[in-house]
């Protein structure tokens, strides 16, 4: 953890935006993706996440470096998805969080003031956009019952609130690498990477153009 970049070199110039790239995992950041962007790489699941970015965010503030926008890039699980198809990032949810005994709503974090599920209010033109629910385990076959999102990961929801900590709206992309069919060994995982690398890398392009052409603005 001590060797990672200063995160001011990794903050990416995107018209008159400056962007942090933030990815889950080095096995998501393929040569496509590492051709468009420099990405701050935060490790798995939500405590790793949750941590890295705050860290680089922190740092950042501290040079007086903030970004504009904290853009999540990775991949997501789905049975109801195409894979290796791309959608952003609609709203998030932490399915983690239960403190029903307390007479809390399933989802909802005491005392924060925020629902259950947060929507992301700004859009990428042509993407869809749909749900995602983050934590700490990996969802494979009967646990998807239950999870009111479309789309599951680990930790974009950490990202999210880290981001919101220091003020800065986030945007996302996730690419469907697996949830059709139950996951028992880490290829049923990295099967679809190297597609959903490229697939991403040209989303991240047509990013560039859209704000450059002004169609996509904060």
């Amino acid at each position: 953890m001590n060797d990672r970049p200063d995160p001011a070199s990794l903050l990416m110039p995107v018209g008159n935006l400056s962007v942090l790239f933030v990815m889950a995992t080095e096995q998501e950041y393929g040569s496509e993706l590492r051709r468009v962007v420099r990405a701050l790489i935060t490790g798995v699941g939500p405590v790793e996440a949750a941590t890295q970015t705050a860290v680089a965010l922190g740092t950042l503030a501290a040079a007086n470096r903030l970004p504009d926008l904290v853009f999540s890039l990775g991949s997501a699980g789905s049975r109801t998805l195409d894979h290796a198809a791309i959608y952003q990032i609609a709203s998030v949810s932490y399915r983690d969080m239960d403190a029903t005994p307390l007479g809390f709503s399933k989802g909802v974090t005491p005392f924060l003031g925020a629902p259950a599920t947060i929507p992301i209010p700004h859009r990428l033109p042509g993407v869809p956009a749909v749900s995602i629910s983050s934590g700490g385990a990996v969802i494979s076959g009967a646990r998807y019952e239950g999870i009111d999102a479309a789309m599951v990961d680990m930790e974009t929801y950490a990202v999210f609130r880290a981001a919101q900590a220091f003020g800065i709206p986030m945007v996302g992309l996730r690419g469907i690498s697996d949830g059709r069919n139950e996951l028992s060994k880490l290829p049923d995982w990295t099967a679809y990477l190297s597609e959903i690398d490229a697939k991403l890398a040209a989303a991240v392009e047509t990013f560039f153009a859209d704000v450059e052409a002004g169609r996509f603005r904060l």
